[in-house]
């Protein structure tokens, strides 16, 4: 399967991003815990460079956590500051502003020196659809002020939020980039929601993912279905079919439906702790 989505709505707001960046201090950008360099816009080191940089790695209680910590280790390295939060739950969020203080120490302290005092820090919050922005700052500023949505593109203008004062953000929609050149990449931002499934096959996609999961997360299909281990993905979906009493008209297996199940599954952590990529 080939995956590529990129609407016209995205076009623009790369362009809005690019003319607000002059405005900004530090740019805060979120990626999935699970897909870390999938989930990273490559646009977003040009679009950012010369500004400080935060990444979250957000949803960080849906991937496995011994490689969320060697993540973390592997963009400190990169030069970026790094925290592990869930959005949903507040989980590392109070960590957030000493960070963004330390990340603006040299703007802060310039600041200071020509007599300006407590100008906040106004940072734009970037990522690709879907990895919860919107949940993030509604959660960091302790409010329902963006919409917020499980399914990618929701956010489609531009907003600020002023949080106190030591802080503005600058809320933007979630943009991809034109053409992955990897599929793969492609292939695990299928997995976690990021592109829109109504352009996907989702039994041909639930068949990768029922691959990884048996290379590197052993067994873990097999105790969700209560069903016996079969390298053959095919027979396997079939029995969770089976299982899940995933049937149309008569005895006829409803594989659609079982594999929107593991799909589903999959996503809202029901599998378990899972990370699709590892560090270096």
């Amino acid at each position: 399967m080939n995956y590529q989505w990129y609407p016209g709505h995205m076009t623009k707001a790369k362009r809005m991003m690019q003319e607000d960046i002059k405005l900004i201090d530090l740019v805060i950008e979120l990626v999935d815990a699970r897909i870390p360099l999938s989930s990273r816009n490559p646009d977003i080191d040009e679009l950012g460079k010369n500004k400080a940089r935060l990444i979250l790695l957000n949803k960080s209680d849906l991937a496995d956590s011994k490689y969320n910590k060697l993540w973390a280790e592997y963009f400190k390295k990169k030069g970026f500051h790094v925290l592990e939060i869930n959005s949903k739950s507040g989980a590392g969020i109070k960590a957030i502003h000493g960070v963004v203080q330390e990340a603006c120490k040299e703007k802060i302290e310039r600041d200071r020196k020509r007599g300006i005092i407590n100008r906040p820090v106004r940072a734009m919050v970037v990522g690709i659809p879907n990895v919860g922005k919107s949940t993030f700052i509604n959660t960091f500023a302790g409010k329902a002020c963006t919409k917020t949505g499980n399914k990618p593109g929701v956010t489609k203008g531009k907003q600020w939020i002023r949080l106190n004062k030591g802080i503005e953000l600058l809320d933007t929609p979630g943009i991809l980039w034109p053409k992955f050149e990897d599929q793969s990449v492609g292939m695990k931002l299928a997995f976690i929601g990021s592109i829109n499934d109504e352009i996907l096959h989702i039994d041909e996609l639930v068949f990768d993912l029922m691959r990884f999961l048996q290379d590197n997360y052993e067994n873990v299909l097999e105790k969700r279905y209560e069903v016996e281990a079969d390298e053959d993905v095919v027979r396997m979906l079939e029995k969770i079919c089976v299982s899940r009493h995933c049937y149309l008209k008569g005895e006829e297996l409803d594989l659609q439906r079982a594999a929107a199940i593991v799909v589903d599954d999959f996503r809202s952590g029901r599998l378990g702790k899972i990370t699709l990529e590892f560090p270096e």
